[in-house]
């Protein structure tokens, strides 16, 4: 599971616990905190899900910006990927369009819509990609983390804030029905 943006495991750890309870296998990130992505950051992200995977396929969850991240790692190592969910998440439209646009830009030290790394948002990884979204979030926008047609296999609509993700019964619910699909 990789956090969002401010985001580290602590703040993802009520989800896994969930998860972990549900009989999964649910595991951090292991890279403190997520402070958007640097020029390495999906290198990282890829070399967790192959110690992870260790021959299987992993379900990778993105919380927020960690949802573009598990997306583009899908979309390099889709052999390692049983599906990617997203938890409301910008990947598609414009980034500026999001509540936290500024904060990002100041603390990342680059434009939101000129990330570090070789990103493409709005293409769909080619595995099964769900995206949760909420009306409520408050920080992403609506119309960038539903996705558009084709940007994703599946849309979920659910009643939470952003930072309500890792805590909603709703939400974990969800992603635990997700899983055992």
């Amino acid at each position: 599971m990789v956090p969002g943006f401010f985001g580290n495991d602590w703040s993802t750890r009520p989800l896994r616990r969930v998860l972990a309870d549900a009989g999964y296998e649910a595991h951090g990130w292991g890279m403190g905190f997520n402070w958007g992505a640097r020029p390495d950051s999906l290198d990282k992200v890829e070399a967790l899900v192959e110690r992870v995977a260790d021959g299987d396929k992993v379900t990778l969850i993105g919380w927020s910006v960690g949802g573009v991240f598990t997306r583009e790692v899908a979309k390099r190592r889709p052999e390692l990927v049983e599906r990617v969910i997203t938890l409301g998440s910008p990947v598609t439209g414009d980034p500026r369009k999001n509540n936290f646009w500024r904060v990002y830009e100041r603390i990342s030290g680059y434009p939101v819509d000129r990330p570090p790394v070789p990103v493409r948002t709005g293409e769909k990884p080619p595995v099964p990609t769900i995206a949760l979204w909420s009306p409520n979030d408050g920080i992403v926008a609506a119309q960038c983390a539903r996705c558009g047609p084709g940007e994703s296999d599946e849309v979920i609509e659910v009643g939470c804030t952003h930072i309500g993700f890792m805590t909603c019964r709703e939400t974990a619910g969800i992603v635990v029905e997700l899983l055992r699909r």
